[in-house]
Formats: structure tokens, C-alpha cells, sequence
């Protein structure tokens, strides 16, 4: 019988493989068995563990029930989303965990509407653009979605956390998967606007060189008190801890709330927004 090797460094998917291989061979069990406690064909598993064929989150959370694995913090879940975004954003699965246990969460984005708030069919055009340009596969494109969903119902929870978000104008002006999906998704920011725990602010092109900002920045303050930042390249996520770095974004953030318009012209603006695209 031919044993492929796996190098695990090779990539996020031999990573996945070879792990899955090395649980399962700790067990003692066959492809055969596994499939039985997973209730997916051996078949798939061989592919999945050499490659030939890429897991999905279905399969991820399978594999986990199988080895005990789920609720833990090392499961083949985690990985799973590590292998969708890890590789393009490094850090940010870390800050999406930390983000759906935050007490307070500050965001700021510029060009779209940030993920915690978009519309299903909204992030969908997102997803199906990166089908079309061959950067993911349509299964993909799902998961991709449903992850989305997954982190804003962590969000949305019963104790929800304190939510700041100041979107640059560009995010309600940026026409995405055409007028219905676009006012769908400001009747969405609308409705943010009127929850308890939320504040909703456009910064202005008005603004000018005077806006701190020029790229996403979210921030996040933990039950314990403490604080965290996450911003992004066009290719890297950061996730910082250090207060020395973290703070100064704090400041520029109070400073963008200042010179933003207040919540009531925002959502007077967005409201006037839908008039024009209806």
C-alpha cells in the first residue's frame, strides 16, 4: 500500500491533512473508521489527508466531534477558518475570537460596510466577485458567508458588547450587488442605529486630511479591562496587545468620533441615501 508523505509546512490544506492523518492514526483507526464517526466517505477523508481535496467547514466540524475536539481551543474548526484567512490576514482568526467575548468594540472602515453589520446577500456579492475573478471556489464563496453570519450571531448575543462603529462615507456611497441589495443593507445600518448597545457615525468626506484614519481599524475592550487593536493592509491583519501602540489609536479614535457627524445626521444621511437609489 503506498503512504504519501506529508510535509505540513508545505501549506495551510497539508497542515490540515497531516494533522487529521496523525489524530487519527493516535486513535488506531482506518480511514474506514473515522469515516464511520464522522459520517463522510473514506474517500473524502483519503483526499482531505493528502490534498486532494480541500476540507470545508462541515468537514472541519465533523472531524471535531470525532476527537472530542469541539469547544476546545485547538480544533480542526479553528483551523479550518485560520486556512480561509490566515494566510491573506494573518491574525485576524485571533481577533475574531476575541472579538465575540469583547465588552466594548470600536470600528472603523473605510470602502464597505465592515462584516459585524453587512446583509447576507450584501457579503454574498463580496464573495461571488471572488468567484468570478477565480480567487475562491462557489463552496467557498458559502463558507466564506456563513462565517460571516457565525461572527455577527457572537456579536448579536445575549449580553451583547458595547458596538462603535464610524464608517467612512465611501462605505454608504459604494454601490454593491445593485440597488436592492444596497438599500437592504442601509435599511440594515438603520436598524444598528437603533439598538441599545450600538452608536453609528459617518465621517464625512468633509473631513479631509483631518480624518485619522486612512485604512480599517477595529478595537476592542475585554471584560478584564483590557485592550487590543486589529488594522489591515491591503495583504496583512495585525492583532497588537501592546498598550504603548494601542492607546494612540484610542486617542485618534476619539478624535474621529469628535469630527464625525452625530448619529442622528447619519442616519438622516443614509435615509436620504435610500430616496435616491430607490
Amino acid at each position: 500500500m503506498n503512504r504519501k508523505d506529508l510535509n505540513p509546512e508545505a501549506s495551510p490544506q497539508a497542515a490540515f491533512g497531516a494533522r487529521l492523518r496523525s489524530s487519527r492514526e493516535a486513535r488506531g483507526w482506518t480511514q474506514a473508521e473515522l469515516s464511520t464517526h464522522m459520517g463522510i466517505s473514506g474517500g473524502h477523508i483519503s483526499g482531505v489527508e493528502t490534498t486532494r481535496k480541500t476540507p470545508s467547514l462541515r468537514f472541519a466540524k465533523a472531524a471535531d466531534k470525532a476527537f472530542g475536539l469541539t469547544g476546545t481551543d485547538v480544533t480542526f474548526e479553528r483551523q479550518w477558518r485560520e486556512m480561509q484567512h490566515g494566510s491573506l490576514l494573518e491574525g485576524y482568526p485571533e481577533y475574531a475570537t476575541y472579538e465575540g467575548r469583547a465588552a466594548e468594540v470600536r470600528i472603523f472602515e473605510t470602502g464597505a460596510i465592515p462584516g459585524p453589520l453587512q446583509t447576507r446577500d450584501y457579503a454574498r456579492a463580496f464573495a461571488n466577485s471572488a468567484v468570478q475573478r477565480g480567487v475562491i471556489t462557489p463552496e467557498q464563496a458559502s463558507e466564506r458567508v456563513d462565517f460571516l453570519i457565525e461572527r455577527q450571531a457572537a456579536l448579536f448575543r445575549a449580553t451583547p458588547p458595547l458596538i462603535s462603529v464610524v464608517l467612512d462615507e465611501s462605505c454608504i456611497r459604494r454601490p454593491i450587488g445593485g440597488p436592492g441589495v444596497m438599500d437592504a443593507q442601509l435599511v440594515r445600518l438603520l436598524e444598528f442605529a437603533e439598538m441599545p448597545n450600538s452608536g453609528l457615525q459617518i465621517a464625512p468626506y468633509s473631513m479631509g486630511e483631518h480624518r485619522p484614519f486612512s485604512r480599517l481599524v477595529h478595537l476592542l475592550t475585554m471584560a478584564d479591562r483590557s485592550v487590543m487593536s486589529y488594522v489591515e493592509s491591503e495583504t496583512q491583519g495585525q492583532l497588537d496587545r501592546e498598550l504603548t501602540s494601542v492607546l494612540p489609536l484610542m486617542r485618534d479614535y476619539h478624535q474621529l468620533q469628535i469630527g464625525a457627524a452625530s448619529q442622528a445626521e447619519s442616519v438622516a444621511v443614509i435615509a436620504q441615501l435610500r430616496k435616491e437609489i430607490s
